[in-house]
This record gives structure tokens, sequence and C-alpha cells, in this order.
């Protein structure tokens, strides 16, 4: 996994560039911080930050591609495909040969045998850019379900890009500036593909190839869901889905550096430790490692609601005692939580404060510690989305809303611990000139509008096709860019099975009934899994990541707001709602008030650090 960024220019020499493209890739340092390289054409300039996951020696990059002398290809390329021994067995037969035993050489050479078809032939998570010196063109290519992130900023004759947006706005002829629909995209719980926040910036949309050529840009799709007809029965469905997930793990445990996985106690991530810890045993190379994220007191503790009905410490260790794994638990405090220097560094790696508040300082401090002893961890995230986990799927309100159902289940509040929205602490001119509701009935209309259906479809299985569809191509990217900014950012490879898009293909056209064939939620994965899960994990009831209980967490944040209050310099007060704010911080104030707060601390420091301009 790596960190990338580059810069195309008709009308420019970038030979002559040098600082700038090294003042881009320094920027990605955090994603990659094992090596750095840069490459120089005419028209090109191509940076690249390493994190050495595959072949450690060979595997440098930039990587070009030479014949008679000269360069014909050259990539700079983050992620793992992870079929790339088949593609590579199948070049060579094809007459390419070899220097090194990465997979980013068998991407380069499987451009240069199938064009733009070799993308069609990918199976893993990638987002990388192939510059052509021979015809000038730039492609960037992103994986089928945006697991890796790959942004753009077209120029007036080229492009930046980067994975991350601080790449692009590390150049200096780009400024930091957000308008309306920017700011309701960063403050609602809506993630529409292709929208990057910052004005004129885009991102590449998943499954999408952005061709880059003197006369301008096109965009081509090369993979959607798409409806078909399931015909298997449930017994062949629950074997072909284990068939499935066998493969995925046994590819994805491929790494030259020590890995693990990431463990909840959830159905989801107990069931990758599961079949990685037999595959590893299988292979010699077990036993299994294991990290759970716990907060001090949680479990002793714990205060049920309705979306965390159990707490995940004893569920991870039935798991990890049921396979035997070397498992860790990460425990931290509030003051970890609250700590200024974490909470920068996710502000930093996000780029955006349009986070999970204390979710992401923790995720962030979780990977810290798996760092220190792995470099590649597998991880349960998008079991959810994939077969119908959450609540909202099972909760007839929330289904037929005419909205996100995420939305219509108040998630924005209680993902973070509270029951408040993110908007609550802003001003009420400022709110209906950015119309939230409107944006969100637009970004849903526009989601329904591309939701394939099957002549059949009717009644309450059209309605779950379009709720899948909307998970699968919305919502799961709100928690993907977070793992992968939040894992990045100090230099580990998250990897994400159940994105694999064999596996999303084939249950999403798994009828509703079968995927819900014994009440309950995600029934088929259960059902391809129970035989390497204890009982205990295996019957489980749905509980989304942890947040801290700890009412000290509530007391800091309104110990923040109340500075910032005091603070006439603050950035975000023009925006807040002078009344709310004096109320929520007001002596024996009891408000719920953790989302909104820490949207209005983030928004504070985003625009304090980063000089960003809102033009609102």
């Amino acid at each position: 996994m790596c960190g990338i960024t580059g810069w195309i220019a008709y009308d420019n020499d970038l030979t002559t560039q040098r600082p700038t493209v090294e003042a881009m890739t320094r920027t990605m340092a955090c994603r990659g911080p094992d090596a750095a390289g840069i490459w120089l054409g005419a028209h090109a300039a191509l940076g690249h930050r390493r994190l050495a996951v595959i072949d450690i020696d060979g595997g440098k990059q930039p990587m070009p591609v030479d014949h008679d002398g000269r360069t014909v290809l050259v990539t700079t390329y983050s992620g793992e495909v992870y079929n790339y021994r088949e593609l590579r067995a199948e070049l060579e037969r094809a007459g390419h040969s070899f220097r090194t035993s990465s997979d980013t050489e068998v991407v380069l050479h499987a451009y240069l045998e199938w064009g733009e078809a070799f993308a069609d032939r990918l199976n893993g998570m990638y987002a990388f850019a192939l510059w052509d010196p021979r015809t000038e063109e730039l492609l960037l290519v992103r994986d089928r379900m945006g697991i890796k992130p790959l942004y753009y900023h077209p120029t007036p004759d080229g492009v930046l890009f980067g994975s991350e947006p601080k790449a692009i706005l590390a150049h200096p002829d780009v400024r930091p500036v957000v308008d309306a629909e920017g700011l309701a995209e960063l403050i609602t719980f809506t993630k529409t593909p292709g929208h990057a926040v910052y004005q004129g910036m885009y991102e590449v949309r998943p499954g999408h190839l952005v061709r880059v050529r003197r006369g301008g840009l096109t965009v081509r799709r090369y993979w959607a869901l798409e409806a078909r007809e399931h015909t298997d029965d449930r017994a062949t469905t629950i074997a072909h889905i284990r068939e499935l997930l066998d493969d995925i793990v046994a590819r994805q445990l491929i790494a030259d550096v020590p890995l693990c996985t990431l463990l909840s106690g959830g159905l989801d991530s107990s069931a990758i430790t599961a079949l990685s810890a037999r595959a590893l045993a299988e292979a010699g190379r077990g036993p299994v490692r294991s990290f759970a994220v716990d907060f001090t007191g949680y479990t002793e503790n714990f205060r049920p609601d309705d979306l965390r009905g159990t707490p995940d410490g004893p569920y991870a260790h039935a798991l990890a005692a049921h396979v035997g794994s070397d498992h860790h638990d990460i425990v931290l405090d509030t003051a970890a939580l609250m700590d200024p220097g974490h909470r920068a560094a996710v502000l930093a790696a996000r780029d955006l404060p349009n986070g999970f508040g204390d979710g992401d300082t923790s995720l962030y401090l979780l990977f810290k510690a798996v760092r220190e002893q792995s470099t590649v961890a597998l991880s349960g995230e998008s079991a959810d989305e994939v077969f119908g986990g959450y609540r909202w799927f099972h909760d007839p309100a929330a289904v037929h809303a005419d909205t996100f159902p995420w939305i219509a289940a108040g998630l924005s509040g209680r993902f973070a611990g509270g029951t408040a929205v993110r908007e609550a602490l802003l001003d009420a001119g400022l709110l209906a000139k950015l119309d939230l509701p409107g944006h969100e009935a637009r970004r849903y209309r526009e989601a329904l509008a591309e939701v394939p259906y099957l002549d059949g479809d009717t009644g309450h299985q059209r309605r779950m096709r379009e709720i899948s569809y909307l998970h699968l191509t919305r919502f799961v990217q709100i928690l993907l860019d977070r793992k992968d900014r939040a894992s990045m950012a100090v230099g580990l490879e998250v990897r994400v099975p159940f994105c694999d898009h064999r596996l999303v293909d084939y249950v999403f056209n798994t009828p509703w009934s079968l995927k819900t064939f014994d009440g309950r939620e995600k029934s088929l994965l259960r059902a391809a899994t129970r035989d390497v899960l204890p009982d205990v994990v295996a019957d489980r009831v749905k509980s989304p990541y942890p947040s801290t209980q700890d009412p000290r967490y509530g007391e800091a944040l309104r110990a923040e707001l109340r500075a910032l209050a005091a603070d006439r310099d603050a950035p975000v007060r023009p925006l807040l709602d002078p009344g709310t704010l004096a109320e929520v911080t007001a002596d024996g104030a009891t408000q719920d008030i953790r989302p909104g707060a820490e949207l209005t601390l983030g928004m504070n420091a985003w625009l304090r650090t980063t000089g960003t301009t809102l033009e609102v």
C-alpha cells in the first residue's frame, strides 16, 4: 500500500518542477514510510511513497517499462492485486518477461497486453496512474468498490492527482475552497461518488477510469453492479459463499511482511479471523495474530442502548480462544481520545472534519498500536453492506423512508454514542442556505436512478435491492474512506475481504428472502461460516464499532466548546448559532452535544490549520 501523486501539464516543462512534485509527494509520506521516488518527463511528473508489502527489494516506484532504451510506460501505483500471480503466468505465456516479483510490474505489462480492458482482469484494491510517453496520455484507475482513494483536479493544460486531497492542495496553484454544496456534503451523511468537497477537485469513482489527453479528459466506467437472476438454492448459495470466502481470504493473506486480523468479536471480523487461522495453519504459518480495541472500564460498566446491545471484549476473547489466535487488546482511555495531538493527526489524515468523533480517534490509535507489530491487517469491513447486517435493514420505517435508510435511522448521532444531530450548533441562516434536507434528497434520487432491476423485482424484493445498492455504492464509501485514512496515517495496510467484487456481485443478486432465511440479519454469512465459529459469536446480534461511554469524554468536549466560545478569533464562530452555543456551554448544561461538538471542534481546527476558504 502506498501514496501516489502526479502532475500532467502539456504546456509546461515538468523536468524543471521537481521541488513542487517533491512537496506533493511529501504529503503522502504517512501512506508510504519505507521509500520515496519521483519520475520526471517533459509533460508528466509522478511521485510515490512506498509501504513495502510484496517484493520488498524489487518493487520500488514509480516503476517504468523500457523497450529499446526508451520508456514506453510508467506507473505510480497503490494497492494490491490479489490475482497477480495468475496474470503474470498468462502474460509470460504471451511473451512478457519480468525483472521483479511485484504485482506492480504485472499491472504494467497487463496494460501493455490488453489496453484499457486490463482493468476487467484485476482482482484487488488499487488506485494508480499509468503514463504512456509514446502517446502522452495518462490513465487513472480505481478499484471496483473504491477501497483505495484517488482524487484529481483538472487544470487548463492537464491534471493534478493524488491518493488524498492534501497532495493536490500542496500544489501552489490550488487553493482550498469549499462552496455551499461542498459544505453540505461534508456535514450530511452522504458520500456522493466523484464528489471531493473541495472546489475544482473530484474523486475517481469506484470502478472507473479517467483518461487524460491534450484535448481534455474522459471518464469511463469499467464495472458496476448489475442485476442477474439468482438460480442457486439455499444450500448451493451457502456453499458458494463459503467457497468464495476461502479463496478470498487465502489470496489476501499473501504478504512478505507480518500480518494480522482486526477482531471485534462480531460475526464479520470473527469469520475473517477464523478463516485466516485455518488457512495459515494449513500453510504452516500460524497462529493468526488478532487485535481488538477496548476502552478503560468499558466492559465492566457497559450500558446497552438501541444500537449496541453488548460489549465487544468477551466475544473477541471467545473467538480468539476458539481459533487459538495470538490476541492483543488495545485499551484506550479518555485522555488518549481527547489528546490534541491525536485528534490533530486524525484531522490531518482525513483532510476534512466529517468523521465519527471519538470513533475516528480510537480507530487511529488502534491502528497505531497494531502497526508496531504488523504491516498488514485483514478487516471485516463491508459485510454489513453486502449481507444486510445493519439494524435499519430490518426496520420498516427506515426501509420505506424517502431518504437514505441510515439517515432515517438517525445514524449521525447514534454512531457517536449520542442522539443529537451533527449540525446542532450551526447557525439557522447558514443551514437554510445549505438546505441539508434538499442536498440529501437530491443525492438520494441520483442513487435510486442508478439501481439495476430484474423484471421480476417487485414489492419488498425491489425495495431491498434498492437498499442494498444504496449501501454498496454510498454508505460503504463512508466507512472505506474512514478506514483507509486512519490506517494509512500510520502506514498500516488494511485489506477488506468482503469487498471482493465476486462476492459482492453474487450476494447482491441473491433474493432478500434468502439473505434472511432464518429471520435474522446476515443469515447467509452466519450459515457459511458457523462451522469455524463458537456459537456465542455466531449467534451474537450485530453491534457497531464501539464508542466510549465515559462521561468524562462529554465533559471534556463541553470544556473545549467553552474555550471556543470565549475565543473571538475562532474561525468557526461565524458558522455557529451564538444562542445555542451559550446554552450548551452554560454551567449545569446537560444536553447531548457529542456529535455537534465533535463536528464544530473539528471544523474549527480544520479551518485554522488548512486555511480553507468557505464560499457559502
